[in-house]
């Protein structure tokens, strides 16, 4: 009997013993059930354009001046779309400075800084001329038109200026503003670039697309363009530089490379052509895909 009790407890404990590894194979690991993959933070910028826009009469109903800008506002996002107007973690605390840095480069814009003194002498104008007797223009003006271009991680802005405030013909005035997200500053055009070479590179290219816009009009580049205008293309980044979904645009406002009959020069490269002169981060930057 003492025998037969052993061999059924010898067999139980086997039996529970079997139970437990069991188990415990069949478990996860114990950092498993702790920890939990945390879910990613994601911030996303949306630029939309606004107007602003304001016009002043004299006494007798006549058009004094005005102006109409149309001004990018970048905002930060979370991944939902709401934007964050109270930032909750760091990464969304950089991102809403980013977009008020971007944005405090077009307040001046858009408090029309300059438009008081330009209504004033628009003033001061009328009543001249209504005592002269000359006739008046149709008022002063200023226009201020911007497109955008967007990529994860980058802003371009090309904007083209409008002015009329007396004399013998308006202005116009080419503009470029680039702006990266993740460092939340503007940038020039260089930065793009794995060395000094792409400087050089670029300015070569755009002498050549003068040259060839000069014979095409049947003139020498000295006068189709100004006489210095190789000097002058040699320093395009200080210029208005963009970027769209085509490429880099180079610009040059009437006066800055040609005389002002001869209107505004504007130059494309092709990011194929612009790829072997860029840098990792700016390839990260325009949104083109690293070479492998």
């Amino acid at each position: 009997m003492t025998t037969l009790i052993a061999l059924f407890m010898s067999l139980l404990l086997t039996a529970c013993s079997a139970a437990t590894m069991a188990d415990v194979k069949s478990a996860p690991p114990p950092d498993v059930l702790l920890t939990e993959e945390p879910a990613q933070e994601t911030i996303r910028y949306t630029v939309e354009l606004r107007v602003c826009e304001d016009a002043v009469q004299a006494e007798d109903g006549t058009p004094l001046a005005s102006y109409r800008f149309r001004l990018p506002v970048l905002t930060a996002c979370r991944e939902d779309g709401t934007a964050i107007t109270e930032p909750e973690t760091e990464l969304e605390t950089q991102a809403v400075t980013a977009a008020a840095a971007f944005n405090e480069r077009f307040d001046g814009w858009a408090e029309a800084e300059e438009f008081q003194t330009v209504a004033a002498g628009a003033a001061e104008d009328y009543a001249w001329r209504r005592t002269a007797g000359y006739e008046w223009s149709g008022g002063y003006t200023m226009e201020l038109d911007c497109t955008v271009y967007q990529t994860e991680r980058m802003v371009s802005v090309s904007g083209l200026y409008y002015s009329y405030t007396g004399g013998a013909h308006p202005n116009t005035y080419l503009m470029g503003w680039n702006f990266d997200l993740d460092a939340g500053t503007f940038f020039e055009p260089e930065l793009l670039a794995e060395d000094s070479a792409m400087q050089e590179a670029v300015a070569a290219e755009l002498v050549r697309q003068a040259r060839a816009r000069a014979a095409e009009n049947s003139l020498a580049p000295e006068e189709f363009f100004w006489s210095d205008y190789e000097t002058i293309i040699a320093d395009w980044g200080s210029y208005a530089v963009s970027f769209d979904e085509t490429g880099m645009r180079v610009a040059f406002s009437p006066y800055e490379l040609a005389a002002y009959a001869a209107g505004a020069q504007e130059f494309q490269l092709s990011y194929e052509w612009l790829e072997p002169w860029l840098s990792a981060h700016g390839r990260e930057l325009l949104g083109l895909e690293a070479e492998e």
